[in-house]
């Protein structure tokens, strides 16, 4: 039996972090289905960025589709088509697990990241637009973005809280996506609204991998993602949790993503064995799927009281490494990465455009 089969069966969603038109088109994307156990996507504005730069499976759609504008509008219009192309794959996955499972993900623009108005507005308006149930709008979990994460929710968009490092960045988040159900409740509003709370692993090690002893290289995000696991445990069991849980909600699931591994002397499933857990979700690069199918093996469950991630963070911190001011940097980081492959997409698409033009 592959390692994938045996996490589905474990209980933990194996999703695929990537999409382009080849993998729909070819078939690619239905193989890992059927064959990896993979049930659901996720998708962020690098991905499009290299999708679209390195192929020119695209070029047809953008010279049909540049009359009705350039660069943002243009990119939503390609990225809906692919995963409205996606979710319909997934939509009998999606039925059959009760809505828990399934899903595929789009990003806002990574530029609204701190206007919460303007991202709760264009959330709604991708929801809309896509017309999928089974669409996760992500929302990244910074402080500006708390508000639109609530107001998403009250609204009836699901969502895929990202740039997540912290146990802190999780519980905030948490609590935005708590409000914003209550909200819900208190109107009587149907509970057809679900969310995953994504939670980045492998920066961490990145981050310190050249300033701790050899004893601590790439244990870092191993311990952060098992303390907050414990906090996910903790929190589905307070009576706001089970309350929601009551009124028909399914509970908000704990994503692990940045899992594919960026050292090249570790193994290349490292963050997959490590992070065997039920009831949550693991998005993982092309890469790593295909070598957790090929050779992966799956390790310990995840430990419901933390296990030893205190002692590892602890050693961490007299290591030098200030845990909780890295937790912020990496958030902030990870957000201005995200603008510039942002901006990159955009230039991408106009140069593509005038050039399609041009040979039209």
């Amino acid at each position: 039996m592959r390692a994938t089969q045996k996490l589905h069966e474990l209980g933990q969603s194996l999703w695929l972090d990537n999409i382009t038109r080849d993998l729909l088109d070819t078939g690619t994307l239905k193989h890992y289905i059927d064959d990896f156990s993979v049930t659901g996507l996720t998708s962020n504005p690098t991905i499009f960025d290299h999708a679209i730069k390195n192929s020119p499976s695209y070029d047809g759609e953008i010279q049909r589709k540049m009359h009705k504008g350039g660069g943002e509008e243009l990119f939503f219009e390609i990225a809906l088509e692919d995963l409205t192309r996606a979710a319909d794959m997934f939509r009998d996955i999606h039925e059959k697990s009760n809505h828990v499972d399934g899903w595929v993900s789009l990003e806002v623009s990574p530029l609204l990241a701190y206007d919460a108005n303007s991202t709760a507005k264009s959330a709604k308006e991708l929801c809309q637009r896509a017309a999928r149930p089974n669409l996760f709008i992500k929302i990244p979990g910074t402080a500006e973005g708390l508000p639109a994460i609530e107001e998403a929710i009250y609204s009836g968009v699901s969502v895929n809280v990202t740039l997540l490092f912290s146990r802190e960045h999780y519980l905030a988040q948490a609590e935005a996506y708590l409000k914003g159900i209550e909200r819900r409740i208190k109107e009587g509003l149907p509970p057809n609204v679900s969310s995953v709370a994504s939670v980045f692993i492998s920066r961490w090690d990145v981050a310190t991998i050249d300033k701790v002893p050899d004893a601590l290289r790439d244990e870092l995000g191993i311990a952060m993602a098992t303390r907050i696991y414990k906090a996910y445990c903790d929190t589905l069991e307070t009576p706001r949790w089970q309350a929601i849980k009551k009124a028909g909600y399914n509970p908000q699931r704990l994503l692990f993503a940045s899992t594919g591994t960026k050292d090249p002397k570790a193994s290349d499933v490292l963050y997959i064995k490590s992070l065997a857990a039920a009831n949550t979700v693991n998005t993982m690069p092309e890469g790593t799927l295909k070598a957790l199918a090929d050779h992966g093996d799956v390790g310990a469950v995840l430990a419901r009281n933390g296990g030893d991630c205190e002692d590892v963070i602890g050693e961490f911190r007299k290591a030098g490494i200030d845990v909780d001011a890295l937790g912020r940097n990496l958030q902030t980081e990870a957000a201005k990465l995200f603008v510039e492959s942002w901006n990159d997409l955009m230039k991408v698409i106009d140069s593509k455009s005038m050039a399609l033009a041009k040979g039209a």
